[in-house]
């Protein structure tokens, strides 16, 4: 998820028993566009990522793999609780994000989270201890008629401490087939966020599937220290061991709940 949501639900607690009480529906807190996903995945060993795993939630994993994922796309038609906000309705964002589950939850974690606006990055680290940042972005997608090709480029930051992710893809859009690689990255349609006090806010995104086009080459260049720390700048300098373009869609993102979590790991 890429802007990260309030609660206003009843506290839930571990293996998601709540406390008594009626159960508020979850209302909507954003909508949105999100579009042209590049996504260049890592394997990492666990213990890279166990740090920033939440109370509540373990890690989740491919056919034994642990995944890193670098994550750029275009932020169209954002609406906050039905209502546009003036010069923030499209804008880019970058995210570095791992992929965990709560029972049959599957979801994803993020590390860090760039975009250009500053109100939005100030409302996410105020709000949610979210670890966002504002950074001057650019993308551009090129296309070439006649050619089933495309071409995807995010860029962040400035001078020499500028990093870039790109992507070359060819091919028609196709969904990930069950059981895939492909699905797992796409499809967790849960976020979790730490909190204060050993919590964690659980939020739901709705999104029709993706289909995605597989890399026909794809990688990150630049300052990733500066952004990620040493750790995973050393991970991102590596080849990805995937990587493809997923087309988006219309999203909606509910407001989220306090999972509250009484014992400790």
């Amino acid at each position: 998820m890429a802007i990260p949501v309030p609660s206003n639900h009843p506290t839930a607690t571990r293996g998601g028993g709540k406390k008594h009480g009626p159960m508020k529906k979850p209302r909507v807190f954003l909508t949105a566009e999100w579009l042209n996903l590049v996504m260049l995945n890592y394997a990492v060993d666990p213990s890279l990522l166990s740090r920033f795993v939440p109370l509540g939630t373990e890690l989740d994993s491919f056919e034994g793999v642990t995944y890193l994922s670098l994550i750029g796309f275009e932020f169209n038609r954002t609406r906050m609780a039905g209502f546009a906000i003036p010069f923030h309705a499209s804008f880019e964002e970058v995210n570095l994000r791992f992929y965990v589950r709560r029972g049959s939850r599957r979801g994803v974690v993020f590390i860090r989270e760039l975009v250009p606006r500053r109100a939005v990055a100030a409302v996410a680290r105020f709000a949610f201890g979210e670890n966002y940042a504002c950074v001057p972005m650019a993308h551009a997608i090129r296309t070439q008629p006649g050619i089933d090709a495309i071409a995807a480029e995010y860029s962040w930051g400035a001078g020499e401490g500028q990093c870039t992710m790109q992507l070359e893809a060819s091919g028609p859009w196709v969904l990930p087939a069950e059981g895939s690689r492909g699905q797992f990255i796409t499809e967790h349609y849960w976020g979790y966020a730490a909190q204060p006090g050993d919590g964690c806010l659980e939020y739901e995104v709705q999104h029709p599937r993706w289909g995605i086009r597989q890399a026909c080459s794809a990688g990150f260049a630049g300052d990733a220290a500066s952004y990620y720390g040493r750790e995973f700048a050393e991970t991102l300098a590596g080849e990805p061991n995937s990587a493809f373009l997923a087309k988006g869609s219309a999203v909606t993102v509910f407001k989220g709940a306090r999972i509250e979590i009484r014992d400790q790991r």
